[in-house]
């Protein structure tokens, strides 16, 4: 928009370096700290490693996901969608303090996992994928995130939302989370309801929720037979 000045001036056109806006469009990142890599032993028997997604793996896991958002059963597609522009925000720098984990079984992607800070003290779920139906890997990569946020960031607050049925059974009915007020509060995936999770009820039960679900808990010190497994990852076969 243009608008004359209302004083003379000695320059009319100023050149402008782009660098100096990338400045401006890009959030200045907090020091989070880095996930460790973990293994998690399913309840089916197979060693899952759940590690932080890297720079090399996105031209990848971007592929996939088109594949994914050809899938109209289960929400898949409205959900690869979102995920693609979300691993695609990371590459382009257009998304605030993201995490994202990814589950690997034998080098095989089985899981995902991510979220994002909106300030130290409350971080945002974002989405959870499972490609494999046995072991309940959707609901180790949740809890995985969810521990991050809580546990090793220590955020006050965890939103969540759910654009599918199996999503809202796994950790909003399962884990009992209640809701903030609704219109009032809305989750920035669709302006959906929120479902919290906050430091006292993460200490008080769900902390131990998935090792007492499962049987098992995160092991932060993987073997290096199963780093070994899981050095290349590999796409599975799609079968949603």
């Amino acid at each position: 928009m243009k608008v004359t000045p209302p004083v003379p001036v000695s320059v009319d056109k100023m050149s402008i370096d782009v660098s100096e806006i990338e400045g401006l469009l890009q959030a200045p990142p907090m020091q989070l700290p880095p996930w460790q890599d973990a293994s998690f032993l399913l309840g089916d028997g197979r060693t899952m490693l759940i590690r932080a997604m890297t720079d090399d793996d996105i031209p990848q896991l971007l592929d996939f996901m088109k594949l994914v958002m050809e899938e109209e059963k289960d929400f898949y597609d409205i959900v690869g969608v979102r995920v693609y522009g979300e691993i695609l925000a990371v590459k382009r720098k257009r998304i605030k303090d993201a995490f994202t984990l990814l589950g690997l079984i034998d080098g095989e992607f089985v899981g995902f996992a991510n979220g994002r800070f909106w300030d130290k003290d409350t971080a945002i779920s974002l989405h959870t994928m499972a490609f494999s139906r046995r072991g309940k890997v959707g609901w180790a990569m949740y809890y995985a995130k969810t521990y991050y946020a809580l546990e090793i960031c220590k955020a006050q607050q965890w939103w969540s939302t759910f654009e599918s049925y199996n999503g809202w059974r796994m950790a909003g009915l399962a884990m009992a989370q209640p809701t903030l007020p609704w219109p009032q509060y809305q989750h920035e995936l669709g302006g959906a309801r929120i479902y919290l999770v906050n430091q006292d009820s993460w200490n008080a039960s769900l902390k131990h929720w998935l090792p007492n679900y499962i049987g098992n808990d995160m092991d932060f010190n993987p073997t290096d037979e199963v780093r070994k497994a899981n050095e290349v990852m590999r796409m599975p076969e799609l079968n949603l």
